[in-house]
């Protein structure tokens, strides 16, 4: 029997970084498959149906001298997100994050939207064959290899050129890229059995040079992400559309150095995996999603200079909201 499910999605990101924010892609019902916080599952929303999504990030980092005002304090991420499903197989997302980032004590602080940005994502599986994913599947289709591939571009909407209190531009700190950068990536999502469900992602983010006001060229390293995840039902009460699922994750990050002003600069790039440690709330038609990452080993190039980047974070907390209607 044919059973049309009730989706929420999982969004987040693959992850939130210190220049930007991602978001994660996914979908998940009272039943079926289980989606982790971080990681993007492999999952289309229904045709015709929306999505709207929240999601907060709030990164503190480890700082090195109290009294130095330049040192990064914290960055918070928020992004707003609206999908559609404009086929079973195939769905399209806007997202458009608001930044903030402040330094130590008296320091500097930047705070604005920043460049909007639109995903795609089409949808697959496997059973006996490859094929699209079809309106409905019956919870043993649900058991097949899913898989989703998904491109995406950020839209140079922020302000590159922000300055900050002294009048200075702080690509590290600015509110947009200046130019389109761009995304892709594929997803697969295995149910192992009623209860858990295995998810992998692998993914990357290009950028483009851009020229400051000032003057000043930088082109952000490329990222390159590669994740797996473990999503595990812990409870289900059916008679009140209600779901609690706890998740584990580990995301690799690699990043390439910057290239500021045509050198590669010191200070950037590297390679930090995160553990992520999870869970999410299903109600009908919500999703909350909760979690805590933090670095668990870095291979930073010049860790002792890169106070204030990924892999320096003493703590992230991440929440999630979502609706489908």
């Amino acid at each position: 029997m044919k059973t049309r499910l009730l989706l929420c999605l999982a969004l987040l990101p693959p992850a939130v970084l210190a220049h930007h924010g991602v978001a994660s892609l996914g979908a998940i019902g009272l039943e079926g498959p289980g989606a982790p916080v971080e990681t993007s599952s492999a999952a289309t929303l229904p045709q015709g149906r929306w999505l709207t999504y929240l999601k907060v990030d709030h990164a503190k980092f480890r700082t090195d001298d109290p009294t130095d005002a330049t040192e990064a304090d914290y960055a918070q991420y928020w992004m707003l997100g609206l999908g559609y499903g404009f086929t079973p197989w195939f769905s399209a997302y806007f997202f458009q994050p608001y930044n903030i980032k402040k330094d130590e004590r008296d320091g500097f602080k930047s705070r604005g939207f920043t460049d909007l940005s639109a995903i795609g994502v089409f949808g697959f599986k496997y059973d006996q064959g490859w094929q699209l994913v079809p309106a409905s599947e019956s919870l043993d289709d649900l058991m097949d290899w899913h898989f989703t591939a998904y491109a995406g571009l950020t839209l140079p909407t922020g302000e590159a050129n922000h300055r900050l209190r002294d009048g200075s531009i702080d690509p590290g700190m600015s509110l947009g890229f200046g130019k389109p950068s761009f995304s892709y990536g594929l997803t697969a999502t295995k149910q192992v059995s009623d209860a858990t469900t295995l998810v992998f992602e692998t993914g990357q983010m290009r950028f483009q040079e851009y020229r400051y006001a000032d003057g000043q060229t930088m082109r952000f390293g490329t990222e390159t992400r590669l994740n797996a995840a473990l999503a595990q039902r812990l409870l289900s009460w059916p008679e009140r559309r209600l779901r609690l699922d706890g998740n584990v994750e580990l995301n690799f990050l690699r990043l390439g150095r910057d290239v500021e002003d045509g050198a590669k600069a010191t200070a950037t790039g590297g390679d930090i995996l995160y553990g992520v440690l999870g869970a999410r709330l299903y109600w009908d038609r919500l999703s909350l999603g909760l979690a805590l990452k933090r670095p668990i080993w870095t291979a930073l190039n010049e860790a002792a200079e890169q106070q204030g980047a990924e892999g320096k974070e003493r703590l992230r907390a991440i929440v999630t909201l979502s609706a489908l209607f």
